[in-house]
């Protein structure tokens, strides 16, 4: 028997015991929170520990080891209950503390190649010189193309600490000298709220990206620059926003609030119940609104909806959200790894409980949901929402239930008239997505010549970019099918052209062109114009 089937039977019997006596532990000495546990537990799990290390028949890693069942551990609590290991740790905050410190790029890898796709303004690299379209090639004097060039590697290359600086190696488009730019890193905004425009001369838009650090200041932001505009109703797109913290999405629901108005409440088994009320401070308490969701709206995302549903505030549309009604507390250990773990639940001001059903240990049917749900017809078919909890009432009397996520108040089907097995495979495969980048470097010096998003999407509907993209895809093992590609010619016209845009031109620019011929946002228009009327 090998060294490894000896093992296995071992480590399925040791890794739960060493998991909860190693977490256990560095929970209660560097968190701060005193978690309770039984003495002769715990010294029974001490002694195994040493056993393991002196009398197993094979050397043992401890602490690789204790890192592979803390996940584990973990998994047989929630779904959301996770380990993060230090390394993963600052990526894992970036995006919800609102700043990183990094050179100010997005980029794409394309043959081996990182390509600069965005320079983020007045960053530190376009400070130092660095365009979109420019080839990276060596870091700090080293080659960096081939195999090796992986987006973790890139950004572990191009990410560190404020004022120190990296070399760069170029390749600009047009030349074949290397030119050699040096960057010095500085703080990199993670923006939350990445589009805010009129819709039409009354209706404003902003959408959310995640709730982060910074998120209700940049709504803030937002909403003066819609003001300058005279806007008379509001649009809140939430659709993808997997969520973040809790506090960012009760500052923003108390924008639309009358004074006392429960927002949302947690309770756990350890965690008493905590209120988050409206203080009546609100700029906007009587606005019109509709907040838009889908499936991929999740955690603070549903708690904004809920309470603006629940409190009869607004309008909700779109699809059944996610369903993630789980708080998790921060817990992190002396080597900087750390634990999200659940403590408590969030309910909405109706009582509804927003966490969808799960086994404990069993996480395989709650990560199939979303795809459970579009077999059964639910992102095509209202009729087809199951809802499994029981039913409540808004502050005004209506219905609404309970049993996992926010179901909207207009439901908009998902359009899958004109998707083709070709488009999907095309969409999946992450051939547009390169296609649009191929493209935009080849043309990017015509493409800037268009400064409205418009102006761009025009040129592009005239450049025959779908028989372009069929053509680029074969070559790289996707089989032309012209009789698919004539039914998708739209969605893959829109697909492409939408990616193109998002290349030359501000995230705004790409939500904007996407929304044109969005049905959510026509029905917002639609539902926000009565409601002015009715005003």
């Amino acid at each position: 028997m090998n060294n490894k089937n000896r093992l296995s039977p071992l480590w399925l019997a040791l890794s739960v015991v060493i998991g909860i006596l190693i977490g256990t532990f560095y929970a209660n000495h560097f968190s701060g929170n005193r978690l309770s546990i039984i003495n002769s537990s715990s010294n029974k799990l001490n002694n195994l520990l040493h056993i393991i290390n002196d009398q197993y028949v094979d050397t043992v890693n401890i602490n690789d080891l204790v890192e592979k069942a803390m996940p584990q551990i973990l998994a047989e609590l929630d779904p959301h209950s996770v380990y993060i290991s230090a390394k993963d740790v600052e990526i894992a905050n970036d995006d919800l503390r609102g700043s990183f410190s990094g050179v100010g790029i997005e980029f794409t890898i394309r043959q081996d190649t990182l390509h600069v796709q965005q320079v983020i303004s007045n960053g530190p690299a376009e400070r130092a010189g660095v365009i979109a379209g420019d080839k990276i090639i060596q870091v700090d004097d080293k080659p960096f193309t081939g195999k090796k060039v992986t987006n973790e590697e890139a950004m572990h290359r191009l990410k560190g600490p404020k004022d120190t600086k990296v070399k760069l190696g170029i390749l600009r488009y047009g030349e074949t000298k290397v030119r050699h730019i040096v960057v010095t890193r500085g703080e990199i905004p993670t923006k939350s709220v990445t589009a805010a425009y009129m819709l039409d001369e009354k209706t404003g838009y902003i959408r959310i990206k995640n709730f982060g650090e910074n998120t209700y200041p940049e709504l803030l932001i937002a909403l003066a620059k819609l003001s300058q505009e005279d806007f008379r109703a509001l649009c809140i797109d939430l659709r993808g926003n997997t969520g973040g913290y809790l506090q960012s999405a009760v500052q923003i629901a108390n924008e639309f609030l009358p004074k006392n108005r429960l927002i949302v409440y947690t309770q756990g088994r350890k965690s008493p119940r905590q209120d988050y009320r409206s203080d009546g401070r609100g700029s906007y308490q009587k606005m019109p609104l509709v907040v838009l969701i889908d499936e991929g709206s999740a955690s603070a995302s549903e708690i904004l909806a809920g309470a603006i549903q629940d409190n009869d505030r607004g309008t909700i549309i779109g699809r059944r959200s996610f369903g993630k009604g789980l708080v998790q507390q921060p817990i992190t250990f002396a080597d900087q790894s750390m634990i999200r773990l659940t403590i408590a639940r969030y309910y909405t001001p109706s009582g509804r409980c927003i966490q969808k059903p799960y086994v404990a240990g069993d996480n395989k049917d709650y990560e199939e949901d979303l795809l459970s749900r579009y077999e059964h017809g639910e992102f095509f078919s209202e009729d087809s929402i199951k809802h499994e909890g029981k039913a409540y009432h808004t502050t005004g009397g209506r219905i609404v239930y309970g049993g996992g996520g926010i179901t909207p108040d207009i439901f908009v089907a998902e359009d899958t008239t004109n998707v083709t097995s070709y488009y999907k495979q095309a969409s999946m495969s992450g051939q547009i997505i390169m296609f649009a980048y191929a493209y935009t470097d080849d043309n990017r010096q015509q493409l800037s010549n268009y400064s409205t998003t418009s102006q761009l999407a025009d040129y592009l509907k005239h450049q025959n970019i779908v028989d372009r993209f069929a053509t680029y895809a074969e070559k790289n093992g996707l089989k032309r099918r012209n009789l698919m590609i004539q039914r998708s010619h739209h969605l893959l016209e829109r697909y492409i052209i939408s990616r193109i845009v998002y290349n030359m031109m501000k995230e705004e620019a790409w939500v904007q062109y996407l929304n044109e011929d969005d049905p959510a946002i026509k029905e917002t228009l639609k539902v926000l114009q009565e409601k002015q009327l009715k005003k």
